[in-house]
């Protein structure tokens, strides 16, 4: 959904410049002191940045001056917590700006609200929720990932609205518009993304478990060794698990 170069009007441009900014600084922030306190932490920020960049970066055409595509925050969100995402998603849209052409730095500000801060965060809320009410951690994935592109498409829907307001119906008629044609192609990406989000965490699970029992993700079990953590002398290292992502284990 990235809002191409010099579409937005000046002043409104600035003005999501400004909107976004306390979270990005924010953003700065939380990566500073995840990189500080748990240094073993760098390599999967950056893969999540790297998921976020190849996702979006996949460009399908939409509404005159913006685009549709999967946008891939939803799962550093979960790992991480939202306001990381602010600054590597901020960080991927400038440089998919810069090298791809895609979004432009005049709307840096606008895309980077809709897709690194708003997406993050009703993505992290729609985890938790659903992750409270079934306590099955992939369907709280799938919709995690899933509305977190979903609401950067709305946001976008409605800065666009803000910008080009119906002449006739105002702002409402012109955000049902615009709604109404990203729906075309933004529903069937986040569904596809909710479910790569799947597929994402269950290799995750088979393959870095003890990184995301340390982030929180999965619970801790008596036999774990969190990354850093020798084992107690005389004892072998546990199995690994088998753990599916719905409390049962195999």
């Amino acid at each position: 959904m990235h809002i191409a170069e010099g579409f937005l009007p000046p002043a409104h441009a600035v003005g999501w410049t400004i909107a976004a900014a306390p979270f990005v600084v924010h953003g700065a922030r939380a990566v500073a002191t995840e990189v500080r306190r748990n240094p073993e932490s760098t390599l999967l920020l950056g893969a999540a940045g790297a998921f976020t960049f190849v996702l979006s970066a996949i460009k399908l055409p939409s509404v005159t001056g913006s685009s549709s595509h999967p946008t891939g925050t939803g799962a550093g969100a979960i790992l991480f917590r939202p306001p990381v995402m602010a600054l590597l998603g901020t960080v991927v849209l400038l440089f998919q700006a810069l090298l791809l052409a895609h979004g432009g730095l005049t709307t840096l500000g606008a895309n980077a609200f809709s897709m690194a801060v708003v997406g993050p965060w009703v993505g992290y809320g729609a985890y938790r929720l659903t992750r409270a009410l079934t306590g099955n951690l992939l369907a709280a994935v799938f919709a995690g990932m899933a509305l977190a592109d979903l609401a950067t498409y709305v946001t976008t829907s409605l800065q666009l609205a803000l910008a080009f307001p119906d002449a006739e119906t105002g702002f409402a008629g012109a955000a049902v518009k615009f709604l109404g044609v990203f729906a075309l192609t933004q529903v069937p990406l986040a569904i596809g993304e909710g479910l790569l989000g799947v597929l994402l965490f269950r290799a995750l699970i088979s393959n870095a478990r003890p990184e995301l029992v340390r982030l929180g993700v999965l619970p801790a079990e008596p036999d774990d060794v969190l990354p850093d953590t020798p084992a107690p002398a005389g004892t072998s290292p546990a199995a690994p698990s088998t753990d599916d992502g719905d409390g049962a284990h195999r």
